[in-house]
């Protein structure tokens, strides 16, 4: 309790502290563009275009020694063969050791504000799975929320459409992709389970690595932009987990996910907001419980709040942001059968800091993190963050 006191105190003096005169809105959502969109944009007039971005983080736990690390190095390649077709591609290196590709997909415009996708394609859940580059997000690390309930960075393949009706003031995708791998055959004549409690759906991303299917996912959002300086976003996902051959045959292999978040962005002169909830019911997780050993929760929930004021005077190319976040994620808000609820597995964060924006595209990062669960004795070691962030 005393964490939202201090939130919403934090809040109620950004608002107080706001100027009345009517400067134009530093950080506007309406507009905000990730990587991958950029690119398609257009605004680059090359018919080769070529970027970055990347984060280097220090973390220090109370008690523990510190961490200093690269944390991605994202290179970002796009071709235009024509006003209508186009390819975007970006390669991540993470920890300077493990090399993914992050997204690689074909864009064909059938007709203005339409556009058909294929190819290995970010997941559109939320608002940091597809707005992840270290400028565009307060706080050294992403919101637990986008790691535990939301498993960013998740990208899968698949095929969709996206668009916006302009006239709505609204915007839509809608794609069809693999789904999250749930099982698998250990070498031994037994089932491994790939899912578990304590992070929910992420161990099964399967990133385009000789990803498995034997069900198609269907993934939707829809944003909304019609009140100047706000956008809403409504996300869902439904459908089945995937399965190796043989193993999806057996009882409790696949599970069933539904899942919807909704999430909200707002910005005023110097004071900019957003917010976010996302709900996931899981189905069959006893028979998988059962089946592979794990403890594998029937529905998972987090949400988050964020307040942030810009401490420098409108209009400047600098930008110095103080800013506090308060969040909720539990991969055990519900089990099903004998499985206990496990206290440990709900948890919750404050973090507390600023973003010092030195240049466009280049941001220094400083926070503070309070952690804790539900568990009795669970506490979590509170940590200290630095980071730097560039994208270009």
């Amino acid at each position: 309790m005393k964490k939202l006191t201090l939130l919403f105190s934090i809040l109620l003096v950004s608002l107080a502290s706001a100027q009345t005169v009517q400067d134009s809105i530093t950080f506007d959502p309406q507009k905000q563009l990730n990587a991958a969109q950029r690119i398609l944009s257009g605004n680059y007039g090359k018919a080769v275009t070529v970027g970055a971005y990347g984060e280097l983080t220090y973390n220090q736990p109370e008690a523990l020694n510190g961490e200093l690390d690269i944390q991605r190095l994202v290179l970002l390649f796009g071709y235009k063969f024509n006003d209508k077709t186009q390819f975007v591609t970006e390669l991540e290196v993470e920890h300077t050791v493990e090399l993914f590709v992050e997204q690689a997909f074909v864009n064909y415009n059938v007709a203005p504000n339409v556009s058909l996708r294929g190819g290995l394609m970010l997941v559109p859940f939320g608002i940091i799975n597809e707005f992840h580059e270290p400028t565009t997000f307060n706080g050294v690390e992403r919101p637990s929320v986008d790691n535990v309930i939301i498993p960013t960075t998740w990208r899968e393949l698949g095929v969709g459409v996206t668009g916006r009706f302009n006239e709505l003031s609204l915007g839509y995708q809608a794609y069809i992709f693999n789904g999250f791998k749930s099982t698998s055959f250990d070498g031994e004549g037994g089932v491994n389970g790939v899912l578990k409690g304590s992070n929910g759906l992420r161990s099964g991303r399967q990133k385009a690595i000789q990803s498995t299917v034997d069900s198609p996912t269907l993934s939707m959002k829809f944003d909304y932009y019609g009140i100047p300086g706000l956008r809403l976003g409504l996300s869902g996902y439904f459908g089945d987990t995937q399965a190796e051959d043989d193993v999806e045959e057996i009882d409790g292999a696949n599970i069933g996910i539904s899942m919807v978040g909704i999430d909200a962005r707002y910005a005023y002169q110097r004071f900019t907001a957003r917010g976010q909830y996302v709900h996931g019911s899981l189905s069959g997780t006893e028979a998988y419980n059962n089946l592979t050993g794990r403890d594998l929760g029937s529905q998972l929930q987090g949400w988050y709040l964020e307040a942030a004021y810009n401490l420098l005077p409108q209009g400047k190319s600098q930008r110095l942001f103080a800013f506090a976040r308060y969040e909720e994620y539990d991969t055990h808000a519900k089990t099903a059968g004998s499985l206990a609820r496990n206290d440990a597995y709900n948890r919750n964060d404050l973090t507390t800091g600023l973003s010092y924006h030195i240049a466009p595209g280049v941001v220094l990062k400083g926070d503070y993190q309070f952690r804790d669960n539900a568990a009795s004795g669970g506490d979590v070691a509170n940590r200290l963050n630095f980071g730097i962030g560039v994208w270009f």
